[in-house]
C-alpha cells in the first residue's frame, strides 16, 4: 500500500498484522517509559520494577509484549532475567520520526492540551 508516494510497497495481511502488533506494543505509556528506561542499557526485571514503581507481573507482561515484537531481547543469568533494547538505533529512528509525524500535524501540541485540560479537571474535582 502507497500512501501519496511515500510509505512503500504493497504489503501483505501477514505484514500488516505485524505493523499492527508493533504499533500496538508502542501505543501503551508504560511500554514506552520501559522502552525509554532501556536506552540506558540492560536491566534486570527486578531493577525495572523498582524504577518503574509497579508489580512484578505488570511489567512482566509487558516486556513479554515487547520481546514478542522484537523490540527487547532476553538474557538469563542464574535466576536473573536481563532485557535490552533489540536495535537501540532502530528504535530510536522510529520515535524520533513519530515525534516528527505529531510535530508536523498538529498532533503533538493537539495531544499537550487533551492531557492538559484532563489534568485540570482532574484537579478540579
Amino acid at each position: 500500500m502507497t500512501i501519496n508516494g511515500g510509505l512503500g510497497e504493497i504489503v501483505g495481511m501477514e505484514d500488516r498484522g505485524a505493523r499492527a502488533a508493533l504499533f500496538h506494543a508502542l501505543a501503551e505509556p508504560t511500554r514506552l517509559a520501559l522502552l525509554e528506561h532501556l536506552a540506558s542499557g540492560e536491566h534486570r526485571v527486578r531493577d525495572l520494577v523498582d524504577h518503574m514503581h509497579l508489580a512484578q507481573s505488570t511489567v512482566s507482561k509487558h516486556l513479554a509484549c515487547l520481546r514478542d515484537c522484537g523490540l527487547v531481547t532476553l538474557r538469563t543469568e542464574g535466576r536473573a532475567s536481563w532485557f535490552a533494547l533489540a536495535d537501540p538505533a532502530r528504535l530510536s529512528a522510529v520515535l524520533e520520526d513519530a515525534d516528527a509525524f505529531l510535530a508536523a500535524s498538529g498532533m503533538l501540541l493537539s495531544l499537550r492540551d487533551h492531557r492538559d485540560h484532563d489534568q485540570l479537571t482532574a484537579e478540579e474535582l
